[in-house]
């Protein structure tokens, strides 16, 4: 497999009961911590500890589904993951949501991607300009709902994103419009994220566009 554009920035954090009164992971000290084996999870925790000269007890889990039922039967004083993984699993399994609490530290890198087939390279540029295309379209304030009046946009950028200039769509083996088709029916990054992520409490962070302090950044429609 080989990955196209990063369209997710996440990090390893850890989930903790409100009640224990931990406020970092720096509070964790002697806590019994629930991860998966094997894992760069389970590594990344253990080097996590081992720099900060921490004591902790791993609960190794095999799958995610008893993971949560570990943390939730106290087997284990917090939960280990990827932090978009745990919100998710706050929100979907884990009753009375709002008893528990994602800490704020990020203790590893875990960009996200699309993958595709290795060799199948038109089939990855696609998805990685589509990618890209979302990032673009908030940036200049395409959304689903104005996309089409934004054809009539003056701007040049604008002009060839949406396909109303240039011949960026044909160069990918695509139609003029198919960005604005994506743009029309899933909007841009940011309406995606609203969408999917914000609802579990995951805020931007990283993700926000590179004018925003975040990484995103999408090379030029041109």
């Amino acid at each position: 497999m080989n990955y196209t554009a990063i369209n997710y920035y996440d990090g390893q954090g850890f989930l903790v009961r409100r009640s224990s009164g931990a406020r970092s992971a720096r509070d964790l000290g002697g806590a019994t911590i629930c991860v998966n084996p094997g894992s760069a999870t389970e590594l990344n925790l253990a080097d996590y500890f081992r720099q900060h000269r921490m004591q902790f007890t791993p609960v190794i889990i095999e799958t995610g589904a008893d993971l949560v039922r570990a943390y939730l039967s106290g087997r284990c004083d917090a939960l280990t993951s990827d932090r978009g993984l745990l919100g998710a699993r706050l929100q979907a399994s884990i009753p009375n949501p709002a008893e528990h609490v994602i800490l704020p530290d990020i203790i590893s890198k875990e960009p996200y991607s699309p993958v595709v087939r290795h060799g199948d390279d038109r089939w990855a540029d696609i998805v990685r300009w589509t990618v890209w295309a979302m990032q673009e379209a908030e940036e200049y304030g395409v959304t689903s709902e104005n996309a089409e009046a934004m054809r009539a946009s003056a701007n040049p950028t604008v002009q060839r994103l949406l396909g109303v200039a240039g011949d960026f769509g044909p160069m990918l083996g695509l139609r003029p419009a198919w960005a604005f088709d994506i743009i029309r029916q899933v909007g841009n990054y940011a309406e995606s994220y609203d969408r999917n992520l914000t609802p579990l409490g995951l805020e931007r962070g990283a993700n926000r566009l590179w004018r925003d302090g975040g990484l995103l950044y999408s090379p030029p429609f041109r």
